[in-house]
Parts: structure tokens; sequence; C-alpha cells
């Protein structure tokens, strides 16, 4: 699995547990106030890689000092390996939470089915009518759709989010998101961070010339 980042050490993105993250590279969506753009690119510098088994090897020596791992990106349902990753690290006994944009509802059923998850956090960038506008990209919503349901029927902790750049986003259009959302399935609502974004004027940042 192609590997971009780590995060030895988070209290905040795997409610309930002491977790690390993992950061895979490669992302098919440009939203506009992506804060990880280092990760979008599927093919990366090989020397800002980080190896499979170096990030195995940390988890092994953390065993009770952690009990989770969460598998971020760029967007983790487009690597090939990332079964075979979650099931080493549920082998080690760690809890995995999956964060994934939802454009790929095969991959997620396939995860689900085979037990290798205990939380899904999908981003919900937009209402689905006006969604190429936050991914960046031509999205197909009938695969978001399919996501969202899968993950709330799927009985497994979850949550729904979105980032609030207020260029983009306002009120009723955020309340638009929450109609489409299965009732019962918590949305969390997400600070933009315009320090990061891909494309600050996008967002309505001023960029100092």
């Amino acid at each position: 699995m192609k590997i971009g980042g780590f995060q030895p050490f988070t209290l905040s993105d795997f409610p309930g547990h002491l977790a690390a993250v993992v950061f895979t590279q490669g992302c098919n969506f440009k939203c506009p106030f992506c804060h990880n753009a280092t990760l979008l690119p599927r093919m990366a510098n090989q020397d800002v890689m980080l190896p499979e088994t170096e990030v195995l090897g940390f988890l092994h020596a953390r065993r009770g000092l952690l009990d989770g791992v969460v598998v971020s990106g760029g967007e983790p349902t487009l690597q090939p390996g990332l079964p075979a990753f979650l099931k080493r690290v549920k082998a080690i006994g760690y809890k995995t939470k999956l964060d994934t944009n939802g454009s790929r509802p095969q991959v997620l059923a396939a995860l689900v089915e085979a037990g290798l998850l205990d939380y899904i956090a999908m981003d919900v960038k937009a209402p689905l009518d006006q969604y190429a506008r936050l991914a960046g990209v031509t999205v197909s919503v009938r695969d978001l759709e399919e996501s969202i349901a899968l993950i709330a029927w799927s009985r497994l902790p979850h949550e729904f989010r979105t980032t609030v750049v207020p260029a983009l986003l306002d009120a009723r259009q955020i309340a638009d998101i929450r109609a489409t959302l299965p009732g019962g399935s918590q949305h969390r609502l997400q600070q933009f961070v315009p320090e990061n974004a891909l494309d600050p004027e996008a967002c309505g940042v001023r960029v100092a010339l």
C-alpha cells in the first residue's frame, strides 16, 4: 500500500480510541479546500513514501499504548493493498477506522463484508446536485448515494462529515446535505483551514502578492 504520511498519535480522529493515522497516497477528487494537497498525486517521490513494514513495526511496538488505527488519505479505497493492510492491522489487535470520500462503494462494501472495519467516516462535501463544484471533478452521484446507504445500514459506528467553507457553502446548502443523510446518522461539521487550502482563491481566501 502506498503510504504518504503517518501520524503516530491522535486523540481526536477515532472517537473513543487512542489511535495512529495512516495517510494513503493518491486521491480521485481535487477539492479546492483540501488541506492534504501533497497526498493528491497517485505517484509520488519514493523518498517521501513510508514503507508499510515500517508502519506495521511501529504499530507492533505500540500495542497496549494505542488501540486504534485510522486509514485516511488521499482516498484509501483507491489502494489495491488496503484490504491486506487492514487485515494485518487487525491481526496485531487494533480497531480500524476508514476515512473515505464515498466514491467507491464496491470497495467499501467488500471491506464491510470482510469485517475489516470498526468505524467509517465519509465526507459529504456538498448537496448531491452541486458536488462537482466542491469535489473539483465530475462525481457519480449514484456511487455517493450507494456509499451513504451502505454506511448507514452497515451497523457499524459511523459519521458523515462536511467541511464548512463559507465562500462555497451556506446554511441552506448545509441543510440540504443533512436532508440527504439517513436519520440517526451523525453529521459533523468541520472547520475550514484556509492556510493549507489547495485552491485558496476558489475558497474565497485572499492570496498575498
